[in-house]
């Protein structure tokens, strides 16, 4: 101890004398010639050989004085020991030591700590350039040869820089840490094991994670590694809270369903629900093979009374919602998980078939019925301003950092104007393939560049791949649509080629950029915000958020709705759609559309007719029409009929001439139109199905109602065969009725 003298060694190190020579370093050799041996393997990352063999002699006085500080040579140092010694900071450790000292030591003390004592926990000792580290470990030519064939790949994928927010660079940092952790600066050796070591070391925790998993993909892509594993949603969580029997055949029918991951964890998620409400109802049927058609009685009315947050793992993300009824398509699904469950059960011979799913476990009626078609469609003005949004967008209006928008604004253009104008699912959307776009003119195809032809002649076919309804499909879009993604495709980085989840075939994805393709949610959670930010429109209205399956419902109800509509069928194929019932929940008919065909079906005109009257205000006003004395004068344009209750005589269209009658050329009609003090008026007379048919169908259907009313008696009494009706009669000139003049005249 007494050669680990701090003050010697001190001495020692600001005269400079010579450790072969000085009494105090000759004792320490043990120590000290270890210590040389590191300091000379060390590589001159500065290429000044004076500053850095005083940097080394600085770094090796430092740690024996840390072996007389803690008592223990350095060789029995744990990192804690490493880590206090080198400090939190270069600032920490320059105003420990009792000397000046330069900056280079701090870099010295790692790299001795790293050779000699294996001291990888680096997040213990603050920010510092951990490439300068490796560049003194390794030396200069290994680790730009590493640099050099990770960059090339992952330039070649589209990124286009690797600096933080402040500018700073960061792959290289994270290409040397690893390298350092590894223990060697060869990629070949960062395998997929490496890389799992990397991934959970503490050093390599909350610091730039996506740039490490950049990394493993470069080095995965250079045939090194297995390619990451993103963490995402985990579609098999736990099962809090449901009974054990219950949560095995759960787990045993997901594990073999073959439903996609999606709907099998809704599912999941649904039947544990069920299982809670079993350990709490009916403890004694928490095994499947123990239900009845009695259990699924109680099953769905709970289901039928289900509120928000019943029988739920976990309630803290519902907030406000919890206690409000759940929808009937809710309950629906609900039942339709419960109905798919059982059934599988049954049919691969796990439970006996003790009731029938399908009607034990039905939707009730009383629920069915409140499940209806009710597409979201955005409204025509906000439509209209996304459009616009859409079409005008620009790099100034991407989210992003000081390094810029993450997508390239040609990615982020192609993508809204086909968010806006194809009519896509989201998952079709992300997952179109490069070279969907095909162009032809006259059914000829034709260069997407083609200048023969001018673009509003040409048409844009865009292949839709297979989707959740059905197999691939072509379906024509604007030509907008194409140009903004040839646009895209002619600067797009060659991407490696990814799983398609739906067909399990390795394809080229269009929407793909820095080896990843688009995720689904950016569409929601960041394109569509982005667009209502530009357009000045909230990103919610009174049907909801805004969501990119609304666009599809929209653009369907637009193209139904056209001045030359799309029919249904047409719009089906247009859509993807297996059957047309499913193209009903998308198209909708706009109020201006069916007022424009109501109008035109002439409801009101076929169903009314007007017929003018002569009222006589002189009987009116004397009082004379309350003895009987005719008042009300009926024009049937060879005579009058003064019969008060027009409208109900069954003669009305065939006048039978009765004694209400009185022919236009007699002296008391020429009496009547003589008066001063008529008021010539319409009313309106509703039509039979038998005088509608008179009407439409000409002296046919004329002849039918004078013979159906030839018994019939008329308001005097007689019959018209009584009366001697010739049947050589025509229609009476009734005049035909509008919509403003029968509200006029009521």
């Amino acid at each position: 101890m007494v050669a680990l003298d701090a003050k010697a060694l001190r001495r020692n190190r600001c005269r400079g004398v010579p450790r072969r020579t000085a009494l105090s370093w000759r004792a320490l050799s043990r120590l000290v010639e270890p210590l040389d041996a590191a300091c000379a393997a060390l590589h001159d990352a500065h290429g000044d050989p004076v500053r850095f063999g005083r940097a080394g002699r600085q770094a090796t006085a430092i740690v024996l004085g840390g072996c007389a500080t803690v008592g223990r040579t350095w060789w029995g140092w744990t990192s804690w020991d490493w880590a206090r010694l080198v400090g939190a900071s270069s600032r920490a450790f320059r105003d420990a030591q009792p000397l000046p000292t330069e900056v280079t030591v701090r870099p010295f003390l790692l790299a001795l700590g790293w050779l000699l004592g294996g001291f990888t926990d680096y997040q213990h000792v603050g920010n510092f350039n951990r490439l300068h580290l490796a560049h003194l470990v390794f030396g200069e030519q290994p680790v730009a040869a590493a640099m050099e064939s990770v960059s090339t790949i992952t330039q070649g994928w589209g990124y286009r820089s690797q600096t933080d927010s402040e500018g700073r660079y960061r792959l290289p940092g994270i290409l040397a840490q690893a390298l350092l952790i590894n223990r060697s600066p060869r990629l070949e050796d960062l395998t997929t094991g490496a890389f799992a070591g990397l991934h959970t070391h503490p050093a390599s925790t909350g610091r730039h994670p996506t740039t490490l998993y950049t990394l493993q993909r470069a080095v995965a892509g250079l045939g090194h590694c297995q390619p990451p594993v993103r963490p995402g949603f985990n579609h098999a969580p736990g099962l809090p809270g449901v009974p054990a029997a219950w949560a095995q055949v759960l787990q045993r029918w997901y594990d073999t369903s073959a439903l996609t991951p999606d709907v099998r964890a809704n599912i999941r998620c649904n039947m544990a629900k069920t299982g809670r409400w079993l350990a709490a109802e009916h403890p004694d049927a928490v095994d499947p093979r123990r239900w009845t058609r009695a259990i699924c009685a109680a099953w769905v009315a709970a289901v039928d009374r289900m509120t928000v947050g019943d029988w739920v793992g976990r309630r803290d993300h519902l907030h406000e919602r919890i206690g409000a009824p759940i929808a009937p398509r809710t309950k629906a699904h609900i039942l339709m998980g419960t109905r798919t469950f059982f059934r599988d059960l049954q049919e691969w011979e796990w439970i006996p078939r003790r009731f029938d799913p399908a009607r034990a476990l039905a939707v009730p009626r009383s629920v069915a019925a409140l499940i209806g078609t009710n597409p979201r469609v955005i409204a025509d003005d906000v439509w209209a301003k996304l459009l616009w949004a859409g079409l005008n967008l620009q790099t100034t209006d991407l989210l992003g950092t000081a390094a810029g928008s993450y997508y390239p604004i040609e990615l982020t253009r192609a993508l809204a104007l086909t968010w806006l104008f194809a009519g896509l699912r989201s998952d079709e959307l992300t997952r179109l393939r490069v070279g969907c776009i095909r162009w032809q003119h006259n059914g000829t195809p034709i260069a997407g560049d083609s200048r023969d032809v001018l673009a509003e002649d040409a048409v844009c076919l865009l292949d839709v791949p297979v989707h959740k309804t059905g197999t691939a499909f072509t379906k024509p879009v604007d030509p907008i649509v194409g140009q903004a993604i040839d646009a895209w495709q002619n600067i797009r980085p060659v991407q490696p080629k990814r799983h398609d989840r739906k067909t399990s075939e390795h394809v080229d994805l269009l929407f793909s950029t820095r080896a990843h393709p688009v995720a689904k949610e950016y569409i929601n959670r960041t394109l569509i915000p982005t667009l209502c930010a530009k357009a000045n429109v909230p990103t919610s209205d009174v049907r909801g958020t805004i969501t990119s399956h609304r666009a599809r419902s929209t653009i369907a109800s637009q193209l139904y709705n056209a001045k030359e509509p799309m029919t249904l069928f047409e719009l089906q194929a247009w859509l993807g759609h297996r059957s047309p019932n499913s193209t009903q929940h998308y198209a909708k008919i706009t109020p201006a559309t069916l007022t424009k065909a109501y109008t035109e079906a002439g409801y009101f005109a076929r169903n009314l007719r007007t017929i003018e009257v002569l009222i006589d205000r002189d009987a009116v006003t004397t009082g004379t029409a309350t003895t009987g004395t005719p008042w009300q004068h009926y024009d049937l344009g060879h005579g009058y009929c003064s019969y008060t209750f027009f409208e109900q005589c069954p003669h009305r269209m065939a006048c039978a001439r009765c004694d209400f009658y009185t022919p236009k050329d007699s002296t008391k009609a020429q009496l009547l139109e003589a008066k001063t003090n008529l008021q010539r008026m319409r009313a309106s007379i509703p039509l039979t199905d038998d005088e509608r048919a008179a009407v439409h169908d000409g002296q046919a259907a004329l002849d039918t109602l004078i013979s159906r009313l030839a018994d019939t008696p008329t308001p005097a009494g007689p019959t018209a065969r009584q009366l001697g009706i010739p049947t050589t009669a025509t229609l009476l000139p009734i005049l035909s009725v509008t919509h403003s003049q029968a509200i006029e005249n009521h």
